[in-house]
């Protein structure tokens, strides 16, 4: 798998080099600021295939010095020789895949660490020197309560952590967790606790110097993501690996196949596995909405209309008038943002606005 896409690498070289000339990569210094390992669970690589990866990248990209290099990690992977390794490769960011600080969760959600190795990895970090941390935690499972979510942010705050992510619980068709509620086995997913939760997460925010920059991710000051804040943003990005995508900036968007052996096959055979489509003007226009319209800043109008035209800011206008009304979008500073009443309605809002 690693020597695929060692390989997939060095054949898309030139990505950044290949958009057409009228794009926003040409108008973006041409070089690498984040690398991020994601998408599964690469803290289970050896420390010398990741260092392998991350300075085959250097060789074939532009790379800034001050890059952000960040390593999704579960909390049982991180030991001292683990955490040496990855600094050795260049990591200098971990997003610790905790989900909650309470024994009985973990157990529900079936994961391997326990709650003392959830508080014990990130402390691990910080005394070999990696301080920018972030932690993955999930809300509206079914036996955690109100006082237990807000005990889990004690503990995240108390830790000394700059970033967490908060996700709602979700259930995806055809899964152990989907058959088990399907059986009665345990509760179905309660969306007015889940919506709560979320009350006490921006109040919680609030009162401990967290800004809630996206809808479901929030830091200390100079503390955000710079890797995610680059899709938000609309910026290029180039995926490595099987199901990993790409876009150029502009209208191309690409995705690798998602089967591992058949990433291998084809890449040893001196072939891309991907697959590439060209966005239409309206994907283009709901892509913007969608993804500008959950961060804090909102959707910049200004920017809308030198993309796409007066009369597609205009029937954008129109569209949010309704959420407007009700309370739950603000028109300010040439924005449209979410109210915190809009938050918990953000993606239904969105589509309300799709061309």
């Amino acid at each position: 798998m690693v020597d695929s896409i060692l390989l997939e690498a060095r054949y898309r070289k030139d990505f950044f080099q290949q958009a057409p000339a009228d794009t926003l990569i040409l108008k973006t210094p041409p070089t690498i600021s984040t690398i991020y390992f994601g998408g599964g669970t690469p803290s289970i690589l050896p420390g010398d295939w990741i260092i392998q990866l991350i300075q085959t990248i250097k060789d074939l990209y532009p790379v800034e010095p001050a890059a952000e290099i960040t390593l999704e990690a579960n909390p049982d992977d991180i030991t001292p020789n683990a955490l040496e390794q990855w600094q050795t490769a260049g990591v200098n960011r971990l997003s610790i895949g905790v989900q909650s600080f309470i024994q009985e969760d973990l157990k529900w959600m079936n994961r391997a660490h326990t709650t003392s190795q959830a508080g014990n990895s990130v402390i691990l970090a910080q005394q070999a020197g990696l301080s920018n941390i972030s932690l993955d935690l999930i809300y509206g499972t079914p036996y955690l309560t109100d006082s237990l979510w807000l005990d889990n942010l004690k503990k995240a705050n108390d830790l000394g952590v700059d970033h967490l992510s908060a996700y709602a619980l979700t259930v995806e068709p055809r899964t152990a967790l989907f058959k088990l509620i399907e059986r009665g086995k345990i509760p179905p997913v309660d969306p007015e606790k889940q919506s709560r939760h979320f009350d006490l997460l921006m109040d919680w925010a609030g009162q401990n110097g967290f800004e809630h920059y996206e809808i479901s991710n929030l830091s200390r000051p100079g503390h955000k993501s710079r890797h995610n804040s680059s899709y938000w943003q609309g910026l290029p990005y180039l995926g490595l690996g099987p199901s990993a995508h790409s876009y150029d900036g502009d209208v191309t968007r690409s995705w690798n196949i998602e089967s591992n052996p058949l990433y291998i096959k084809i890449l040893k055979q001196g072939n891309l596995a991907l697959t590439e489509e060209k966005l239409s003007l309206e994907n283009s226009i709901n892509e913007m909405i969608m993804i500008q319209l959950r961060m804090l800043t909102g959707l910049d109008l200004l920017s809308f209309e030198q993309r796409f035209g007066k009369a597609a800011k205009d029937k954008l206008l129109e569209l949010a008038e309704p959420a407007i009304t009700s309370g739950q979008v603000i028109c300010l500073q040439d924005h449209l943002r979410l109210t915190r009443k809009g938050k918990h309605f953000a993606d239904h809002i969105a589509m309300e606005l799709f061309v």
